[in-house]
């Protein structure tokens, strides 16, 4: 497991949620919900023997009502078969008549042994209301035809014994094991990456683990429902490309994912994506599928980068009356918030104009503190300065006042900055100490300064080359400049960048040498 020192109440809260996704895992509540509680079973009440008024035999004296009762109590007290008609006249006739009756009984079917016999027993009286010895032997007889019956057929139960016997026979089967959950690859227990995946739940809910905890299942059910592990690999276009793409690092290392939202400028692609609710559930999809795909990227070990950093570009964006982007960018926010937690380190909006400070006042209450304490708002003038805060120049893309492109230069080749004053110029100097060539890069944010570049020799007698005349450069010229020099003596190459503007600049270059050969 990670040997990273969390602290005291981290450390708790962790093992408490993680003592709660277990127990989840044992019960399977991820992939499937509990069952709804059971109501309690009453106890099934004994049936009523009716004794139909057809099958009493008129007594001759009323005193015999009593003895009839004593008779029906001595019964057994279970709960009796269901009840079938069955008349058995009662006559004065000999013992053994009356025991092949029971033989009789005995005999019958299976299926008749769950049934109740229901026998009238009465008793025979002389005229001075004695009993004979006769209908004594005959309410014996019938009285304990039942438990015989029931000897005939043993299998067979009240439905109130069935179940308690079949529960008695069968044994207890194993409880299932506990069920497998993944987040992004990565188990929710039993892996060092795991405790790191739990963190996440626990920051965006202040450590509440109950509340961590239901946002994980949340999430789950949300992945599950959303097919997210179905579509990591379906092809859905292309289009996108250019609204939404990941460049280089910021200064501790996390990605940083560009948001370019003047692209839906173009109607085509605006309808394209937003011009329905299929077409907003297709673009909510690919915002998914392209967040899931660099989130993969992630190796999530304790000590390593997880987390990215989001750059939205609000230039040219479409303005709030654009519904179709607005709902869709309220549902992508909501979606993020609840179900991808702690992924972004810092969310900078750039070029932001006037409107979207008042657009974004109306989305933050569907934002939690935590969230908005995350983003970062510049207007055009000091996007390029606010990116820099993060992201190293030589890891910004041009577009955005940085030098990273494609070239002689990479990230590897770190790029210096300085700050022109008003009416000032600045000199930059590459010493050249063999033959080589010298190549440079170089752009001053705003323009509007002169540039040039010569070539001093050490050798007190040479002459000073000229390696690109002095000449103005303006915002519509190539916002970087490139240039090369090839020497075949030591010296240095000076740049001069004058600044005649009542404003400051913010200048960027860097240079590096290559063997006449290449």
């Amino acid at each position: 497991m990670s040997s990273v020192n969390y602290p005291e109440a981290q450390k708790k809260a962790l093992d408490d949620l993680k003592q709660l996704i277990q127990e989840a895992l044992n019960k399977h509540e991820f992939t499937t919900p509990p069952p709804p509680a059971k109501e309690e079973e009453k106890p099934a009440e004994p049936e009523k023997v009716e004794v139909k008024e057809e099958e009493k035999i008129e007594a001759p004296s009323t005193s015999e009502e009593p003895k009839t009762a004593e008779a029906e109590a001595s019964t057994p007290t279970s709960t009796p078969p269901p009840v079938v008609e069955e008349k058995v006249e009662v006559k004065e006739e000999k013992v053994e008549e009356k025991v092949e009756v029971k033989k009789e009984e005995e005999k019958a079917e299976p299926s008749a042994a769950a049934e109740t016999v229901v026998v009238e027993k009465v008793a025979a009286v002389d005229e001075d209301g004695a009993k004979t010895v006769e209908a004594i032997e005959e309410t014996i007889v019938a009285v304990s035809s039942a438990p015989a019956a029931e000897e005939a057929a043993p299998a067979e139960a009240t439905p109130a014994e069935e179940p308690k016997k079949e529960e008695e026979a069968a044994p207890a089967a194993p409880p299932p094991p506990p069920e497998e959950v993944f987040i992004w690859g990565i188990p929710l227990l039993g892996d060092e990456r795991s405790d790191v995946i739990l963190l996440k739940f626990l920051r965006a809910r202040d450590f509440k683990v109950k509340d961590a905890f239901t946002m994980i299942k949340n999430t789950v059910k949300w992945r599950k429902e959303f097919g997210i592990d179905a579509f990591l690999e379906e092809d859905l276009g292309d289009e996108m490309e250019k609204v939404v793409f990941t460049h280089g690092v910021d200064k501790e290392g996390h990605p940083v994912c560009y948001n370019v939202y003047g692209a839906f400028q173009d109607k085509e692609l605006y309808q394209k994506c937003f011009a329905d609710e299929e077409k907003r559930a297709k673009f909510l999809k690919w915002r998914i599928q392209f967040l899931e795909k660099s989130i993969r990227k992630f190796d999530f070990s304790p000590n390593g980068i997880c987390t990215i950093v989001q750059v939205s570009d609000m230039k040219n964006s479409p303005g709030p009356n654009r519904t179709g982007l607005r709902y869709a960018t309220k549902h992508a926010l909501s979606l993020l918030q609840d179900n991808y937690p702690e992924f972004v380190a810092k969310n900078v909006f750039i070029n932001v104009p006037w409107w979207y400070l008042t657009f974004h006042k109306m989305m933050s209450p569907f934002l939690t503190h935590r969230t908005k304490s995350k983003f970062v708002f510049a207007g055009p003038s000091k996007s390029a300065e606010t990116l820099f805060k993060y992201i190293a120049p030589e890891e910004v893309p041009v577009q955005y006042g940085g030098l990273s492109k494609d070239g002689e230069f990479t990230a590897a080749d770190s790029v210096t900055d300085f700050t022109i004053k008003p009416t000032s110029k600045h000199t930059v100097e590459f010493p050249v100490s063999e033959a080589c060539v010298l190549v440079w890069e170089l752009r001053v944010l705003g323009w509007d300064v002169s540039y040039r570049a010569e070539f001093v020799p050490s050798a007190e007698d040479g002459y000073t080359v000229i390696v690109s005349k002095t000449r103005k450069i303006t915002s519509s010229d190539d916002p970087v400049i490139s240039d090369s020099f090839k020497t075949g003596e030591s010296g240095k190459v000076v740049l001069t960048i004058d600044n005649q503007t009542s404003k400051k600049k913010k200048l960027l270059y860097r240079s590096k040498t290559k063997s006449t050969s290449e």
